[in-house]
């Protein structure tokens, strides 16, 4: 087969790497998105448990009875 892979235009396996490749500064924009994509997922994670304890703690203090006035 002419190009190596079906159904695929001439080139565009090239065109694919080069992309990846980044014009040589692949391992730092990778790594930035990496880190990014890290950060991100760290934060919904950190704020999901934040909701969570904070409703435990509302609902708690919700079911206490009051003190006589």
């Amino acid at each position: 087969m002419p190009g190596g892979w079906p159904n695929l235009p001439e080139g565009s396996v090239t065109s694919l790497l080069e992309f990846f490749a980044m014009g040589g500064y692949a391992f730092y924009v990778w790594t930035s998105y990496a880190l990014t994509a890290v950060l991100l997922v760290g934060i919904v994670g950190w704020s999901a448990r934040q909701l969570k304890s904070t409703q435990q703690r509302t609902f708690r203090r919700a079911r206490q009875p009051r003190g006589k006035s």
